[in-house]
């Protein structure tokens, strides 16, 4: 998973000294802050910047992420508490109303790109053949208060949608945008970058013919699930092996028109395979693979799978269910602090071994975001509070 960043995290962790940084400080070792700060001049989101610099900016923002903070407040109750760690890390203190006006008018290109730059770090270790790379593509809805006008078309629409392309190998996301929650997510999926070569799986969401065409005209492999009332035209059947849980295995072509006057791009063979659930429940598949075992195919299905969990997982452990700012750009940075707050934990979690619960994991980080402790003990070693109030952090988490 992230173990190649692991292992270059490990090899900086000198436990034999005396001095011992803040898990806050170990967690960002990981950071580029050099490509941070090309980002940043790139962008001009320091120019005229008076108080609060991006990394500052970023740093308040990664740090109530993994504290759980839940309002601007509590980060600027947080970071008064602790203002000395942030010392070493080098950035200073925030103040709400100055991060809120960070959070609305400064670039979200910034955190965005180096959402991108820490992703490549974790996919470094598993160059491979695209055939052999799956990408899952999925959104889920985000409530918004009433307050979010310009995230919502409609006066009633109060929601957003996290799009994601996820990759089940490094077990991270490699990509996201987000939309009003009235967007249909085929409308999205047009504006995806598609990876020529690259498995993708989707659910019915996706269902639009024009699309699949694409996805097979740059050789990608796809796999999703049919409507009930797509009628096929059956041109073959395969064997198919009893109590495999594939209860038909065929070679269908689409029906040729849409409606009266259009035709249907995606004219070429596919293939339709019926699989049997755990429930019984019969569902089927397409896909333009037409060589692959019937296994494989549905085995690709079940993985789908993976990205609801994660979205299970981001949703409760971090705080996207409850923003920060009223605009748009606001949203985006959250949304991309809290993916680059998740990747950051999996490789921390990656380089120790005592352990072995990422959900225990990230707790004990939470409380302990400004101690000085090492992350491979944080069980076993004695905590260092930063200062004689470190009882605070509690009460900012509560």
């Amino acid at each position: 998973m992230f173990e190649r960043l692991a292992t270059i995290q490990t090899r900086r962790e000198v436990p034999t000294m005396r001095h011992q940084n803040s898990v806050l400080h170990s967690l960002l070792q990981n950071v580029p802050w050099g490509t941070f700060d090309r980002l940043v001049d790139e962008h001009d989101a320091d120019r005229s910047v008076r108080r609060l610099s991006t990394r500052s900016q970023f740093v308040a923002l990664l740090s109530g992420q993994v504290a759980g903070c839940d309002s601007l407040r509590a980060i600027e109750t947080l970071q008064a508490n602790f203002g000395a760690g942030l010392y070493h890390v080098g950035a200073q203190p925030a103040r709400r109303s100055t991060l809120a006006d960070a959070n609305a008018l400064r670039s979200s290109e910034v955190f965005v790109g180096l959402f991108s730059v820490i992703l490549g770090q974790v996919q470094s270790g598993f160059r491979r053949k695209m055939r052999e790379a799956v990408r899952l593509i999925d959104s889920t809805c985000l409530p918004l208060s009433p307050l979010y006008r310009d995230l919502a078309l409609k006066p009633w629409v109060a929601g957003t949608k996290l799009h994601v392309i996820y990759d089940p190998d490094t077990q991270a996301p490699i990509y996201f945008d987000i939309s009003a929650g009235n967007v249909n997510d085929i409308t999205m999926a047009h504006t995806m970058p598609v990876e020529p070569g690259a498995t993708y799986v989707f659910d019915r969401g996706y269902y639009n013919f024009a699309w699949w065409a694409a996805l097979d005209a740059k050789q990608c492999r796809f796999v999703t699930r049919l409507r009930k009332n797509t009628r096929n035209t059956v041109l073959g059947r395969r064997h198919v092996s009893p109590g495999s849980g594939i209860l038909q295995d065929m070679r269908v072509r689409l029906p040729e028109r849409l409606t009266y006057a259009r035709c249907n791009p995606m004219d070429k063979d596919l293939r339709e395979i019926v699989v049997q659930t755990q429930t019984g429940h019969p569902i089927r598949l397409v896909t333009n693979d037409l060589a692959s075992p019937a296994e494989e195919i549905a085995g690709l299905y079940r993985q789908r799978w993976q990205i609801e969990l994660f979205f299970r997982w981001i949703k409760q452990n971090l705080k996207i269910r409850k923003f920060l700012g009223t605009s748009a750009n606001a949203v985006r940075i959250q949304i991309a602090v809290a993916l680059i707050a998740f990747m950051l934990i999996h490789i921390a979690f990656a380089a120790q071994r005592a352990v072995t619960n990422l959900l225990t994991f990230k707790r004990l980080v939470q409380m302990n975001l400004y101690g000085r402790r090492n992350l491979s003990h944080l069980l076993s070693e004695r905590p260092q509070p930063p200062d004689e109030n470190s009882a605070q952090l509690r009460l900012c988490l509560t």
